[in-house]
């Protein structure tokens, strides 16, 4: 809309150059003033920045078109008076140039140019005044030129802060809705975590009420192992895979304490880091024989997790005999780039 009213102005005072009632002296000097306000209008219009890159809101005119622009601009009002007859230079039709001018310096100041339109506004003024004299020219177009420039910079800082706003705007929509996503996937985590609750422990409860607390050794086995595996979904789930479950239950099963902690040394690996961490994991597991075993992740920029394992004898506290087993799965495999 905006490139419509420049270009509808830009008509109208080409118009108002070429047809003039009377006072012409030099009819080519007229129509040179009048290529030259076109040519100064398309370079401030329509010349764009190496490589056609345009920022949100318009690019700023490449700094060789506006000077191109100033110097046509600066040529523009005394060829206009030299093509004029002395005693018709202050007639209306023999000043369209304090508008023509006026309207290019506005372009300018749109384009992100201000400082280079005022010193054009301020040349202007010059030129008129010594030309018109400073009463003509304030009453003739002068003052409203310096008025479309102020108002084409009121427009631009609005705009851009317009941008700005919208911009913003649309990060905090993001934001929300990257949010509502984690949300939405915690949400999902916990119900999956309760189904698998009730499918652990549903049963075993249903058999402990049955039996009023009587149960046999072998549902008593079960039962533990249903504790340890509602403990492990609460304190690591993201450790676990069904290959890490079924280690852990096995090596319950042959007697050994299992013990699970994810304390977020986990966070910010990919799916397939994941992938590989667990099934190192669950190696390790198959292969151990501790009596007790901790599995840790702590936040650490090398380490993601640490498998301990202990003999059932040692306290655990001083002593390092007791140790049989002790092994740190890193963030990256061996090799790979940090």
């Amino acid at each position: 809309m905006l490139n419509g009213i420049a270009l509808a102005l830009t008509a109208y005072f080409a118009i108002r150059g070429l047809v003039r009632p009377e006072g012409i002296r030099e009819l080519a000097l007229d129509i040179a003033a009048v290529a030259i306000y076109l040519v100064v209008t398309v370079l401030a219009l329509y010349v764009e920045p190496p490589g056609g890159q345009r920022e949100r809101g318009g690019s700023a005119a490449p700094m060789r078109a506006v000077v191109l622009a100033m110097i046509g601009a600066a040529l523009i009002p005394p060829l206009v008076t030299l093509s004029t007859v002395p005693a018709h230079r202050a007639d209306s039709h023999a000043t369209w140039y304090l508008g023509a001018v006026g309207a290019v310096m506005a372009i300018l100041c749109a384009r992100r140019r201000p400082v280079s339109a005022w010193i054009g506004i301020g040349v202007l003024a010059v030129e008129s005044i010594w030309m018109l004299g400073a009463q003509a020219a304030l009453s003739l177009g002068l003052v409203g030129s310096a008025v479309w420039v102020a108002l084409a910079q009121l427009l631009r800082i609005f705009t851009d802060r317009a941008y700005r706003d919208t911009a913003r705007l649309a990060a905090l929509q993001q934001a929300t809705s990257a949010w509502q996503a984690s949300q939405s996937v915690r949400r999902q985590e916990r119900r999956q975590r309760v189904q698998y609750a009730l499918e652990v422990a549903g049963p075993v409860l249903s058999r402990v009420i049955a039996s009023g607390g009587h149960l046999s050794e072998e549902e008593r086995v079960a039962a533990r192992l249903a504790e340890g595996r509602l403990r492990d979904e609460l304190r690591g789930a993201r450790l676990l895979d069904d290959d890490v479950r079924e280690a852990i239950t096995a090596a319950r099963r042959r007697g050994a304490a299992v013990t699970v902690f994810d304390e977020g040394g986990l966070e910010g690996l990919s799916p397939e880091a994941l992938a590989r961490i667990r099934r190192e994991l669950a190696e390790t597991l198959r292969e151990a024989d501790a009596a007790r075993i901790i599995i840790r992740s702590a936040p650490d920029p090398d380490v993601a997790l640490t498998i301990v394992g202990r003999s059932a004898a040692g306290e655990g506290l001083t002593d390092e005999d007791d140790v049989l087993l002790w092994r740190e799965i890193a963030r990256r495999p061996p090799g790979a780039l940090a």
